[in-house]
């Protein structure tokens, strides 16, 4: 990480929160018809999201989230607010940290007449060392769960792109965070990046959400370049970055004196930070494998773009299919 990139990212924060007003979203004639799916809907930036996408009309918005309890809860208190009817929203269980719930959790969406959006919001952010399936998880859930899902719902997506005529969408949230990683996490020799990520002796837990994120923009880049060049039909895929915003993401800083303070002077609303990601699952085929600011594309790092990041890149999205492949195997050729 140079000081060049860490500043980069801090100024995107408070540029951000202090120079940008975000557009507030905005309905568009297919809406009404189109079905829409938010992971970690229950709370934070994705409950707020839903709420504008009710707001909005969609034609049945599903609600995903671990505990369904707190998701009809959550459902409750969206419907009271917009008056739309019960129908328009339906609360479905995943578990990101479990891949057979991702799956069972697919194979009911692969039965929708229409699949026009997907916001991948579920995420954690932990500085714990711990395991899950068999993969940190940080690691796991913000990445391989995240593509795991993206993949095993891509069919379904072009199904309904030809039936319909409307681009669906994949949307992953990020983070200027990204600017600030330890690289030499990715300078692995001869040893796999995902291999190292989960040695507990070596990893850097301080900033591995950070990390994460910029494993993702990794992963979007070459997905959306190698399913735009497979032929088998246009899908958008996008990270876009809601920037610093009060949410339970960050639940283990909360509560000490430092983060109280940082939060209140430079963390967006969660309402406002979730403005950026239904831009994300709106928006069109220009931001396709890309990272977005502020409801705009904006270049991510240069750990991103530059000769090293495109090697880490293509080294990284190989040992990513690998281990989706172990997963399910077959999996890559729904690219």
């Amino acid at each position: 990480m140079s000081l060049g990139s860490a500043l980069h990212g801090v100024g995107s924060i408070i540029y951000g929160k202090f120079f940008v007003t975000l557009p507030i979203p905005t309905s568009t004639p297919q809406l009404s018809e189109s079905i829409i799916i938010v992971t970690g809907a229950n709370t934070g930036l994705g409950y707020e999201a839903c709420k504008h996408l009710s707001h909005l009309g969609v034609g049945k918005l599903i609600m995903a989230c671990r505990d369904t309890t707190k998701g009809e809860t959550a459902k409750k208190n969206i419907l009271a607010s917009t008056g739309r009817p019960a129908s328009s929203i339906d609360v479905w269980r995943i578990d990101m940290d479990s891949y057979e719930s991702i799956k069972s959790f697919a194979n009911s969406a692969s039965e929708l007449s229409r699949l026009d959006g997907i916001l991948a919001n579920a995420g954690l952010m932990t500085t714990e060392f711990g395991l899950s399936e068999g993969t940190e998880r940080n690691l796991n859930v913000n990445v391989i769960s995240t593509f795991l899902l993206y993949l095993l719902l891509l069919p379904k997506m072009r199904e309904s792109q030809k039936k319909t005529g409307n681009i669906p969408r994949f949307t992953i949230p990020n983070s200027s965070l990204h600017y600030m990683v330890p690289l030499e996490e990715l300078k692995s020799g001869n040893r796999k990046i995902i291999d190292g990520l989960n040695d507990p002796e070596t990893s850097k837990m301080a900033r591995r959400y950070n990390l994460s994120k910029l494993l993702v923009i990794y992963a979007v880049r070459e997905f959306a370049e190698r399913s735009s060049s497979s032929g088998k039909g246009p899908t958008i895929i996008n990270t876009p970055n809601p920037s610093f915003c009060k949410s339970s993401l960050a639940k283990e800083s909360q509560g000490t004196a430092g983060f109280e303070l940082f939060e209140s002077a430079m963390a967006r609303s969660t309402e406002e930070g979730s403005r950026t990601l239904v831009h994300g699952v709106l928006a069109g085929l220009e931001t396709n494998g890309q990272y977005l600011t502020d409801c705009k594309v904006q270049c991510p790092a240069n750990h991103v773009t530059g000769p090293w990041g495109q090697e880490v890149q293509q080294r990284f999205f190989s040992e990513l299919l690998e281990r989706l492949e172990t997963i399910h195997p077959g999996i890559s050729a729904h690219i």
